[in-house]
């Protein structure tokens, strides 16, 4: 089913999953990504920092090459154990723990 741009839609997870309701930018934009499965933090790799599937390549560095006008093709060029997917991911990681902070109380 195709999502119209700058729509709202919940996701198709079935109950007793995690759910999500996000912003939809373009048709083919899936807005519940899993990146559970790629994002990981092991205390001994990157003092502990979220990583991607394992390797020493943290969540951060992702965000900043990006940030500093990398685009996903450079990336992938100097890094060649990452994926589009991957870097997607990274994303998503950064929205949720976006979404997470907004949703705090002020102290």
């Amino acid at each position: 089913m195709p999502v119209h741009a700058w729509s709202r839609k919940e996701c198709g997870r079935k109950a007793g999953q995690r759910r999500c309701l996000d912003v939809c930018v373009a048709p083919d934009y899936s807005p519940c990504m899993d990146y559970h499965d790629i994002i990981t933090i092991e205390p001994g790799k990157r003092g502990g920092k979220p990583i991607v599937r394992g390797l020493r390549i943290t969540v951060q560095d992702v965000l900043e090459y990006l940030a500093g006008g990398m685009s996903e093709d450079e990336i992938l060029a100097d890094f060649p154990d990452l994926t589009r997917e991957d870097i997607r991911a990274c994303l998503a990681f950064a929205a949720d723990r976006e979404r997470k902070l907004m949703s705090m109380p002020p102290l």
